[in-house]
């Protein structure tokens, strides 16, 4: 269970990171002109099991990343009970990569999961 503090860490205008439904049913999979969304996710490994300060820092870094690339992002959830961080953006070329590029860049850690190509 997460604390006030950090609650309101986690909450921006455009995107929060606490969850109160099944991913699935909060993710949106079109924006208003039916053009699909593109989604990431990374795993942070032991993220709950850090001190509360050094994880605010952490989700203080993903905030900031999210701040700089605000446009681009539509949604993003922060797991802390599986260390899951989900972000949907907008298809735009490359964001795939350079916005988790970005996380790592402050939370080393953190590893995007990425599915084999066939």
């Amino acid at each position: 269970m997460l604390d006030n503090k950090t609650k309101s860490t986690l909450k921006t205008a455009t995107y929060s990171l606490t969850a109160n439904e099944p991913l699935w049913k909060r993710v949106p999979v079109k924006d208003e002109y039916g053009r699909f969304f593109s989604d990431f996710m990374m795993l942070i490994p032991k993220l709950s099991q850090q001190p509360a300060e050094k994880k605010i820092a952490k989700i203080d870094a993903i905030e900031q990343v999210f701040r700089h690339y605000g446009k681009a992002i539509v949604f993003a959830d922060l797991n802390l009970k599986i260390n899951v961080l989900w972000v949907t953006v907008r298809p735009i070329p490359g964001i795939c990569l350079e916005l988790p590029a970005a996380i790592k860049h402050y939370v080393p850690e953190a590893l995007l999961i990425a599915q084999k190509a066939h």
